[in-house]
């Protein structure tokens, strides 16, 4: 016999776990190599899960609703068909097994058993013991419906018993906004509450001098809200929560604008932001947009102005690598292609679409990928693959009107573009002479660990100068 493996796919950088919503085969199905599997979602994009082989679907490890981290199994699919097949014809012969209840008379001696009816008590006790952030085994909590992110969670706020929490998943699991709900609201303050109850049980002198020892972590003051412990992650939920109106509406966020709020924090939080401000003349770009247009909508592809940037955005990354980099620890990784997330927004919230290998394309290329990219992310079809492996993003916020717009980093990335709009200005060039131009405003943002302010604004005196002398 030979099984396979069917994992949940890494869906971007940024994403951890995927929610199984629906499964397109049932146990004892056939299904061929790439045949969709199930479909999940995640904060970025919906997907179908193709099968790594073909087979029969043997045995499905996560239900419709379970949400899942990445790289674990949900399922197993048996390539030797005759294999597959066998187990259910020979499922009858099973209850064999259950011949061997035979020797069960011997529970006459059940008495040993009741002795070990005392141990349940002690239980509750290490329940109720004192329970410090940074030592909380998360492994206590995996007794409730709930994700590993979830148990994280918790265990890094003291709580030991999530059956306190109300779960809104799938036969009341505890998802991860749940959880963030729960602390928000003070949810901790119960177990600590009930810290005091052990008290009494600790007459016993061996017992009374392991909680002395105890006792210091236990009574540490409560974090204020601004703060997080070290070496933990920055929790959305130390935002305070704020007074409801009479007639105010309040409804939860979307799986997609919860991950992107946490996104937005981790990001400001964890990288070194710093930002430059660079105005351009783009009038031969304006100019050759208009005359290559008719041409590249023959071949079916729409020119916009997005295909002139990253064009040009791609050249300064050649001559900047560094801005095409990221860091891992004390270390530099040089990205070996030039992955351009093109920022796009959508009635969800916002997504980003990865042209992939960027450097290899030409200006038809560039546009064409950019199309199908914007298509689909509007269509709610983009591929796991689709969303994962930037190395720099643009952001063009100039196509709703704005002057410019000052980005927040996509981790790992160490740069983001902002583009404002195109607007014609009177403006005077080198010889004082009053002229009109389309003119642009672009604000990248850079990760100061890594980026020096002369390697950004070498990038962007590259990146204005390309555009200004298109041809």
């Amino acid at each position: 016999m030979a099984r396979f493996e069917v994992v949940m796919p890494q869906m971007g950088e940024s994403i951890a776990e995927g929610t199984i919503v629906a499964w397109l085969k049932q146990v004892g199905d056939s299904v061929q190599a790439d045949e969709d599997l199930f479909t999940l979602t995640t904060d970025k994009v919906d997907a179908e899960v193709p099968s790594p082989v073909a087979g029969v679907l043997v045995e499905i490890l996560a239900s419709v609703g379970d949400t899942v981290e990445v790289n674990s199994v949900v399922a197993y699919v048996e390539t030797d068909v005759a294999a597959a097949r066998t187990p259910a014809a020979a499922s009858p012969a099973a209850p064999a097994p259950a011949a061997a209840p035979a020797p069960a008379p011997a529970p006459a001696a059940a008495p040993a058993p009741a002795a070990a009816a005392a141990p349940p008590a002690a239980p509750p006790a290490a329940s109720a013991a004192p329970v410090d952030r940074a030592t909380a085994d998360v492994t206590t909590l995996r007794q409730h419906r709930s994700t590993p992110v979830v148990r994280r969670i918790a265990a890094e706020h003291g709580i030991t018993d999530l059956s306190a929490v109300a779960g809104t998943g799938v036969s009341g699991r505890v998802t991860k906004q749940d959880i963030l709900a729960f602390v928000a609201a003070g949810g901790p303050a119960a177990p600590a509450a009930a810290t005091p109850a052990p008290a009494p049980v600790a007459a016993a002198p061996a017992t009374a001098a392991a909680d002395t020892k105890q006792q210091p972590a236990a009574r540490r003051p409560p974090a204020a809200p601004g703060d997080v412990p070290a070496g933990h992650e920055v929790a959305l939920v130390k935002v305070p929560r704020i007074h409801h109106y009479a007639n105010d509406r309040v409804e939860k966020m979307s799986r997609m604008r919860a991950s992107i709020a946490e996104n937005m924090v981790q990001a400001r939080r964890g990288t070194a932001h710093c930002h430059t401000v660079w105005e351009c003349d783009v009038t031969r770009v304006v100019r050759a947009r208009k005359a290559l247009a008719p041409e590249f909508e023959s071949r079916g592809v729409k020119l916009t102005y997005t295909a002139f940037f990253v064009a040009a955005v791609v050249d300064g990354l050649q001559t900047y690598p560094l801005l095409n980099a990221a860091i891992d620890g004390d270390s530099i990784v040089y990205r070996g292609s030039i992955n351009l997330g093109v920022a796009s927004a959508i009635e969800e919230g916002l997504i980003v679409p990865v042209l992939k290998s960027a450097d290899t394309l030409n200006l038809f290329g560039i546009a064409k990928g950019i199309n199908d990219l914007a298509q689909r992310s509007k269509a709610g079809k983009l591929l796991p693959q689709d969303v994962a492996d930037g190395t720099f993003t643009i952001s063009n916020a100039g196509i709703w009107g704005s002057l410019f717009g000052v980005p927040i980093l996509v981790q790992p990335q160490v740069g983001i573009l902002g583009i404002g709009g195109i607007n014609k200005r009177v403006v005077a060039d080198e010889n004082e002479n009053i002229r009109v131009r389309s003119m642009v405003n672009m604000c990248l943002t850079f990760d100061h660990r890594l980026i020096d302010g002369a390697t950004a604004d070498g990038f962007m005196s590259r990146v204005t100068k390309t555009l200004a002398s298109w041809t």
